[in-house]
Formats: structure tokens, sequence, C-alpha cells
């Protein structure tokens, strides 16, 4: 589904009010990919205007032009507007408008403006005028850095662009754990030979939790873990009161549920948590085992093969039961 870029290179050649949209609760992968597209447009004369439904974790605070984003919980009357004034509307890192809540309804109501979606998830809803999708594609910077170079701008991705889109490849492949492929090295590589400095990025990304997250990570491992060694199932989980004694925040519970994955039986990890109004359920796994079906099929989810999540309405326990039940019949 990836469309020629000769379709919306026409729409770029003169200055556009453009927003960029992604997903609530924003990733690495939302915001790398929101950031190098604007630095990109804005290098063209474009006036460009990032918005994200929900705040960006702090521990993503220290990339470039994050404090400029707009929000829609802080924000919501001017980001409407924004939408509403908009004439190009780029989506990015998701596949459906509900993923954006109430900014959705503004871009279906906005029908002057040109729409683009730039996305790697499976089944991308028919809401836009162009799609630069792949669900083969590790993350949404890596379509991002495939489009800019099919413009033929591939040597203007350096600087803080390029610390953008590496953020976003580096978080949504779990340091290239999954879903790589060869191009993806390349582009490595390629912005390496720019000037990239990857092991300054990676303490950034890894190395910068604060002392909470810490001790919450030494108390899910103590106390919130189960192993099935025999099924080859990890489990972690979070109560309401967890939230509450941790005072856990957007982005403190990010990289737990990969501790699972360095236990030597475990081929499928889950971080179920009890959220104000759903169950929370993300889900990992080795090799051959889908964890994408296992979302689909129970928990009104979906994402990567590897790499997913999902949802329910229920209490934490009829969860946490379910996904006992659920899932081994996914295991390979």
């Amino acid at each position: 589904m990836r469309e020629d870029v000769k379709k919306i290179e026409a729409e770029l050649q003169q200055p556009r009010d453009v927003v960029l949209l992604s997903h609530r609760n924003p990733d690495g992968d939302a915001i790398g990919s929101s950031l190098a597209i604007r630095f990109f447009l804005e290098s063209k004369g474009h006036f460009v205007k990032a918005l994200l439904p929900s705040e960006y974790p702090e521990n993503f605070g220290w990339l470039k032009g994050v404090e400029d984003f707009l929000i829609y919980d802080i924000e919501p009357d001017t980001c409407l507007k924004a939408i509403r004034d908009a004439d190009l509307i780029i989506g990015l890192d998701f596949n459906a408008l509900d993923r954006i809540d109430k900014m959705g309804i503004a871009v279906e109501e906005n029908t002057r403006a040109f729409k683009m979606l730039m996305d790697h998830h499976i089944d991308p809803e028919p809401f836009a005028d162009y799609y630069y999708c792949d669900d083969q594609a590790s993350s949404t910077c890596e379509l991002v850095y495939q489009f800019i170079a099919e413009l033929g701008e591939e040597d203007a991705i350096k600087g803080s662009m390029a610390e953008a889109i590496y953020t976003g490849i580096i978080t949504d492949t779990g340091s290239f754990h999954h879903a790589t492929n060869a191009d993806l090295f390349q582009i490595v590589g390629k912005m390496k030979g720019r000037g990239l400095d990857d092991t300054t990025l990676q303490n950034n990304i890894f190395n910068n939790q604060t002392e909470k997250q810490m001790r919450l990570l030494g108390y899910c491992l103590n106390k919130r873990m189960t192993i099935d060694g025999e099924k080859g199932i990890g489990l972690i989980y979070l109560t309401r009161k967890d939230y509450e004694h941790f005072n856990i925040g957007r982005g403190d519970t990010e990289g737990i549920i990969n501790y699972l994955l360095k236990v030597n039986v475990v081929k499928m990890a889950a971080l179920i948590t009890a959220q104000p109004r759903i169950v929370k359920f993300s889900l990992r796994s080795k090799g051959d085992i889908s964890v994408q079906a296992l979302a689909r099929d129970h928990f009104n989810g979906g994402g990567h093969f590897n790499a997913s999540g999902g949802y329910m309405h229920s209490s934490l326990g009829m969860a946490i039961n379910k996904f006992w039940e659920a899932a081994p019949d996914y295991m390979k």
C-alpha cells in the first residue's frame, strides 16, 4: 500500500499549513516520526504543528523540538482549531482515527485538507487521500526515512532529524530484537555515516531512568512476576493500587515487559495493567509465536507479530485469567 511519492510530491511544492498527528500514549516511534517529518517539512518552507492526544513520556524530553508538541488533553481548543485550519494533515504511526480520540472527528470534518497516512500497522482505515504504509517495516520512522529518500532528499537526514528517526527505530524494534530487515540496517548505517552519535542516543533512551522507575521495576520482578516454565509464558501485572503507591506516570512502565523475555524459558510475555477504564495488555514473543494473533483474537488489539497490545473491559483478575486461558493455544 506504499503509494508512489509522485502522488503527494505536488502537494508539497507550495508552503502549506500542515498538522501532524500521532496516537495517544505516544511512544518513541510516534514522537520520532512526528519530529522528523516536522523538521523536513519546515526546511521546505511549510508551517507545521505537531499534535498528540496525550502527553509524551518524560524520558523523551531530551529530543529537540519535543516541547513544541500541542497536547489535546491540555489544549483541546487549540488542537481542534489547528486541524480545522490545516490544508495538509499527516497521520503518523496509527491505522485508525479512533487512535487519536476526538481529534479524529475533526480530521473527518475537515473535507478541504489533503490527508496522508504514514504507518506500519496492518489494515489502515480508508480515511486518507494518500497512503505510505507498509506493515513489513520495522517502524514508522523507517518509512519516514524511505519517504524522504524517495523525494530525493536523503542527504538531508542528519542532525536532529536523524536522531528522531533513530529513536523511533530502536524503540520499536526493541534495540533491533524484532521486526528488523536488511534495509533497516542500511538506513542506520547511512545515518551513522552522516554523523549520527548512536552511543549518546542509546544512553539518552535507555540509561535515563528515574529512581522511581528502578524501584517499580524491582517491585514488578519481585512481587508481580509469574513464570510458567512448562508453557514458556511469563506475566507481570500491576493493580490500580500499585499505580497509586508508585505514582506511576506516562512512560514509567516502558521496557518492563522486556525483562520477562530475558528468562531463558519464556517465549511469550505479557504486561497486564489496570487502567482507569480498561485493562491494558502489552504482549511480546520470541521466534515464530504470534502475539499479534493473540491480541487480535482475544484482546481487541493487534500490532506486530512479536510485539502487540490490546485491552479488555473487565476486572484485572478476569483479564489475567483470560490471558492464561487463551495464551497457550498460540505457543508453538
